[in-house]
């Protein structure tokens, strides 16, 4: 039986779509596009799969349409799934997006083939099932920072100075904070500056056999191993994911079941954990 709470909670979030798709439909009225300054070409880069492509458009609608002007929009898709794209998919390439088929990386595609591709840009990851406002990417790029995130946590120490147990981490830090202990997730979008990830980064073999699924863990390791001090912008980020797009999602596996946390115990076994500094 559901309960009165659950159901409060399923209306609040169907409220919340419905305001998030009229506020893209109606972006491009209001929104005109800025120079984003920086001295390196600008990236967004994202995935997805098709239990996803029912609804990437409305995520794509938004990333094409912000307040501050990407170079270019990539999405990354298996070359095995390029056929099942969705036509409202394939119609926003009138809009400036670029579909590039890859090897299946699974999440890892949304960054990996950009860093091969355009090794000299700067490269903003984002998800595939997400409501992203006008001014996401703006507040990313304004911070100035090799690496920033609308949205992370904060790892959380042991005695012995080692990662407690994901769990115990604080989840989706409230207000900006900058530093080592600073864990970016990729829901929320993460700005990486060129030469802030360690040369490791792009081994299949390695995130594959270390952190399979827990792509955030492994960027998190790639970036403080070159000594990043990770910054976090804004207050805590409001998540609006797309109904019907959450029932193959990763968090389950990474945090219910233990993912991130084996993740974590195999890239320290592996690099040491990058001591806070």
């Amino acid at each position: 039986m559901t309960r009165p709470a659950e159901l409060i909670r399923a209306a609040k979030h169907r409220w919340r779509v419905r305001r998030a798709l009229a506020e893209i439909a109606a972006r491009p009225l209001r929104v005109s596009p800025r120079p984003h300054g920086l001295k390196t070409p600008l990236v967004v880069s994202l995935t997805s799969y098709p239990a996803r492509f029912g609804c990437l458009h409305h995520t794509l609608a938004a990333l094409l349409c912000q307040t501050v002007a990407p170079d270019r929009v990539v999405l990354w898709i298996a070359r095995d799934d390029m056929a099942s794209l969705p036509r409202a998919v394939t119609d926003l390439a009138a809009r400036g997006l670029e579909i590039a088929p890859c090897g299946d990386l699974r999440s890892y595609k949304k960054i990996v083939p950009a860093l091969h591709a355009m090794p000299e840009a700067t490269i903003v990851t984002a998800d595939d099932d997400t409501y992203y406002g006008a001014g996401w990417l703006g507040s990313l790029v304004a911070a100035g920072a090799p690496v920033v995130a609308n949205r992370a946590h904060r790892v959380a120490l042991d005695p012995g100075g080692a990662p407690a147990p994901y769990r115990d981490w604080r989840r989706n830090i409230p207000h900006p904070e900058t530093g080592p202990l600073v864990f970016p997730t990729g829901v929320g979008g993460i700005l990486y500056a060129p030469g802030t990830l360690h040369p490791d980064v792009c081994r299949r073999d390695l995130f594959d056999a270390l952190a399979p699924g827990a792509d955030d863990v492994w960027l998190y390791w790639m970036h403080r191993l070159c000594g990043s001090r990770p910054e976090k912008v804004g207050g805590p980020m409001r998540l609006i994911e797309w109904p019907g797009t959450q029932g193959t999602a990763l968090r389950q596996a990474n945090l219910v079941q233990s993912g991130n946390d084996r993740a974590i115990a195999a890239l320290t076994a592996r690099y040491g954990f990058p001591q806070p500094q």
